[in-house]
């Protein structure tokens, strides 16, 4: 049997990312990701329906994340499901699914913000925005080009 474990995901923080280190000097930052999705019903109403996942990036990703991110901003994850199951004090026994972030894209402000640079404010570094529209020539008309 033919197994895969893949998911991508496009949303927006939920909180601000929370970098910690393991005991292995491992670099670990978890926040969450909401996922919105909108339809319209059979009556002809609009409907949303909100998803909220875990998401959890190790190493030098996630200094880079926790640096540039903050709640509300928008985020591309790619990763793998991981199922965590534990047992309380009391004995009940409880699971998580959660998404390892193993590649992701910055997307632009959730917030209705510029286009994907980082707040100074919230973070204290800067990143180079990325090119606007008007910023990339056309494609084609550049006759100077010998071949």
């Amino acid at each position: 049997m033919a197994n895969y474990n893949r998911v991508i995901l496009a949303g927006n923080l939920t909180r601000d990312p929370q970098l910690t280190v393991l005991p292995s000097n491992t670099p670990v930052c978890e926040f969450g990701l909401a996922i919105n999705r909108r339809w319209r019903g059979q009556d002809g109403q609009n409907r949303d329906e909100t998803c909220f996942v875990d998401c959890r990036l190790y190493g030098a990703q996630a200094e880079t994340f926790n640096q540039y991110m903050s709640k509300g901003r928008s985020a591309l994850v790619e990763g793998r499901l991981r199922l965590d199951q534990w047992e309380t004090q009391d004995g009940q026994k409880r699971s998580k699914l959660s998404v390892v972030v193993e590649r992701f894209q910055f997307l632009g402000s959730g917030r209705g913000g510029d286009s994907g640079s980082p707040q100074q404010a919230d973070r204290g570094a800067e990143r180079p925005s990325p090119p606007s529209q008007e910023d990339v020539p056309p494609p084609g008309g550049d006759d100077d080009i010998p071949f």
